[in-house]
């Protein structure tokens, strides 16, 4: 069974070169779900946020006939198409994540953002599918087969190879600039900061810092305690960049996608 497929925008990166930016045929089982198929041509289905059947939207449990040409397309930044969306169970209504073995420096810059982000380097794909699925998680990976795994219904594949532009991808794309609590959370331990009085941890504070600072947090897991010192100040301004390069990325992303045709 022959039906016609057509990818849209950053969905072609995971698709055979001679198949990018135009319309081909691809040889389906008969009776296969277009998850299935969208997933044999090699994109993940975290990855769409539109399919059209015949100009029509649909969910991924559509089968597809002989003859269907499909549209697919990514999440969209310059036009609202939630009256089509059909892909999702549901909203989330907090935005969390769950990162793989080899994004620790995105979890970290994530945590500095004020996201609950959870990570450890021993976690196996089983246990990420786990987490993502019991906490409602958006699975953070570069590796497209982890996003493939039938219970992962949210996850962002992450283009970027460096912490700093991993974090401005995944600002811009899910549109998170509005949602920042900047060193709101515990770094090493994901845990929410909580205000401490000075009184509490003087004798764990260095000499300068007891005198200089009067505004403290603590984590309630590791018992760290935080200041406002040039280091904050640094953090702060490494967000302020990042928040910046997404501004740029999604400005970019508008002007590729009122290109697309109708």
């Amino acid at each position: 069974m022959v039906a016609s497929f057509r990818f849209y925008a950053e969905l072609n990166d995971f698709i055979a070169p001679e198949r990018r930016r135009r319309e081909f045929d691809f040889d389906c089982a008969t009776e296969a779900t277009i998850k299935h198929v969208i997933e044999a041509i090699g994109v993940p289905h975290t990855e769409v946020d539109l399919i059209l059947v015949n100009g029509v939207s649909v969910d991924f449990a559509q089968r597809l006939r002989p003859g269907d040409r499909i549209s697919v397309y990514p999440k969209f930044e310059a036009f609202d198409i939630s009256p089509l969306l059909r892909l999702r169970p549901h909203p989330l209504h907090i935005t969390r994540f769950v990162a793989d073995a080899h994004l620790g420096g995105l979890a970290r810059l994530l945590r500095m953002a004020g996201f609950d982000t959870v990570y450890d380097n021993a976690f196996d794909d089983a246990e990420i599918e786990r987490i993502a699925g019991s906490d409602e998680r958006i699975v953070l990976t570069r590796d497209c087969e982890l996003l493939k795994r039938r219970s992962i219904s949210r996850g962002c594949y992450v283009y970027a190879q460096k912490p700093d532009a991993q974090l401005s991808e995944i600002l811009a794309r899910l549109d998170l600039a509005g949602s920042l609590r900047p060193l709101s959370r515990c770094l090493k331990c994901n845990a929410p900061l909580l205000a401490v009085e000075k009184a509490q941890i003087l004798d764990a504070l260095p000499p300068r810092v007891r005198e200089h600072q009067q505004d403290f947090s603590t984590c309630s897991v590791c018992r760290r305690v935080f200041w406002e010192g040039s280091h904050w100040r640094q953090m702060l301004d490494r967000l302020a960049q990042a928040l910046k390069m997404a501004g740029d990325q999604q400005a970019s992303k508008r002007a590729v996608q009122s290109s697309f045709p109708a």
